[in-house]
């Protein structure tokens, strides 16, 4: 009965990890570019206290033999990084990518990261930024006189406007997204901002709207790719997972007294 209750706890261990991974998706479902995390989980080892296989006389074997579990453990919590929802906002500095890839930010430190939060800004030496403040890399700067509703961004990432009273636009420098072999490897950092490691691959640059490469959708952003319905009836099942290994840790221990009135 003690090896019950260590197992009934490895389960709301792993429920508890459930719901945090829930509560975080369901706190960003409006965060741009945000993507959902699941949680994968894995059995722990198993006390053998027979075989399979091993002979239950000189002629038969057990075809199954007697392993006896003790529980779950967080085998991983993976991002999906499935298309978020094209949200319209009409503002000429917000940008979406349609497709795979991920836009250049420089961090202060120098060290440069890699978002999908399209949401744009130009900072005081107009050059364009993330909503810290992060400038895009390679680095786009848009003139002050330019005149706002003038400010195109082509799906192949050419960033355009006309200055003042001139008639002919002036091209202002061109976005560059890079794609990662394995997205999953990246790591989140927060502020809708990921980082490269050894797992994910090295970035690989390139033009959006090139093969493998995302285009980029002007005046759209895009949403958290978080669907409440499936995440509220994943909750739902959690709670009811987490209850049920409550109750074997109870009942266990209600075993374990019936014992101890008998002595």
């Amino acid at each position: 009965m003690i090896r019950s209750l260590w197992t009934g706890t490895t389960g709301m261990n792993a429920q508890q990890v459930n719901l945090d991974v829930i509560a975080n998706n369901l706190a960003n479902v409006s965060t741009t570019g945000f993507k959902k995390s699941r949680a994968d989980f894995q059995d722990l080892m198993y006390q053998i206290a027979r075989v399979p296989g091993s002979p239950t006389s000189t002629d038969t074997e057990s075809p199954t033999g007697v392993q006896i579990g003790l529980g779950v453990r967080p085998a991983a919590v993976q991002k999906l990084f499935t298309q978020g929802d094209l949200i319209q906002t009409g503002n000429a500095l917000d940008i979406a990518i349609e497709g795979a890839g991920f836009l250049q930010v420089e961090l202060p430190s120098g060290e440069t990261a890699y978002t999908r939060a399209g949401a744009l800004k130009r900072d005081s030496d107009g050059r364009v930024t993330t909503s810290d403040g992060y400038p895009i890399t390679p680095g786009i700067t848009i003139p002050d006189a330019t005149r706002e509703e003038t400010i195109t961004i082509s799906e192949t990432g050419v960033v355009s406007g006309i200055i003042g009273d001139d008639s002919n636009s002036t091209e202002f420098g061109t976005f560059e997204i890079v794609s990662f072999t394995n997205n999953g490897g990246l790591l989140a950092v927060g502020k809708n901002l990921f980082r490269d490691t050894d797992s994910s691959g090295t970035p690989q640059a390139g033009t959006p709207g090139d093969d493998g490469y995302g285009s980029l959708l002007q005046n759209f952003l895009e949403g958290s790719n978080v669907n409440i319905v499936e995440e509220m009836a994943t909750l739902i099942s959690t709670q009811r997972a987490y209850e049920i290994n409550s109750k074997t840790i109870q009942t266990s221990d209600e075993m374990m007294q019936t014992t101890n009135n008998m002595v």
